[in-house]
């Protein structure tokens, strides 16, 4: 069996509600970072404004719990060291041809063929000690996605023939999320890992709309600034950055 990266370790879990509850737990019950939880099934996984995300026998849930892993201002920043390293690890297990039909969709999804096929949720919490607890939580749809509307289509790996097995996807992801880690170094590597964000994305310097609670913007996508916001030109010339939104990419 394939081992873990030096400074972390893993529990599999057949079931669970959600890995990254799991993780949140372990964290409050003092359990040190570089934990990961991972599940052959989840029921009740939550995604990005605690959308449903449930996980089928086959796909890949897991949630990494880290301590103090960044200052608070940066630690959200992990997200996209995330997206990047499921980039990388699902080029490592599916072989180089399959790269050019991923792409990272901000602020939290892997595509496939323009279908999500697998997304990121970061989630924080202060501990009664002090100490800063993150949850990176990741679904992949490897065999199966769920029957879910939404405006960006779902797909699974099988379902547009590309072979990603669940255990070596897992163990890819480890390997290459701990490399990320420690580029990013507690912050300072979010220049490098913002390039390398970029250079995976979609949609950058096309059209762009990013619908908010209140209001809907269209523009052009043209940047990530140093904290990972989205920096959308619109038609009048002017430039938003925005934390939050779904985003959409308008053809041309």
């Amino acid at each position: 069996m394939a081992t873990l990266p030096q400074g972390f370790r893993r529990l599999a879990f057949d079931s669970l509600p959600s890995t990254s509850s799991e993780a949140l737990a372990a964290a409050r019950r003092g359990e040190p970072g570089g934990l990961w939880i991972t599940a052959a099934e989840q029921s009740d996984g939550r995604g990005r404004r605690e959308r449903p995300w449930t996980t089928e026998r086959g796909n890949l849930a897991a949630s990494l719990m880290l301590i103090d892993a960044a200052p608070p201002e940066v630690a959200a920043t992990i997200s996209f060291v995330a997206a990047v390293a499921l980039h990388q690890a699902v080029v490592d297990v599916a072989g180089p041809a399959v790269a050019e039909r991923l792409a990272l969709k901000w602020p939290n999804d892997l595509l496939l063929d323009g279908h999500k096929i697998a997304g990121i949720l970061v989630e924080g919490e202060r501990l009664t000690d002090g100490r800063l607890a993150v949850v990176v939580g990741i679904g992949v749809n490897c065999e199966s996605h769920p029957d879910l509307e939404g405006d960006t289509p779902l797909a699974d790996f099988a379902s547009r023939g590309v072979a990603v097995e669940r255990e070596a996807l897992f163990h890819a992801l480890a390997a290459r999320l701990a490399a990320e880690i420690a580029l990013w170094d507690r912050g300072a590597g979010f220049a490098a890992t913002r390039a390398a964000w970029l250079a995976r994305s979609t949609g950058l310097g096309g059209p762009i709309r990013v619908r908010l609670d209140r209001r809907t913007i269209d523009g052009h996508f043209e940047n990530l600034d140093d904290t990972g916001r989205l920096i959308v030109t619109r038609a009048d010339g002017a430039r938003e950055a925005f934390s939050a939104g779904d985003v959409f990419m308008i053809a041309g």
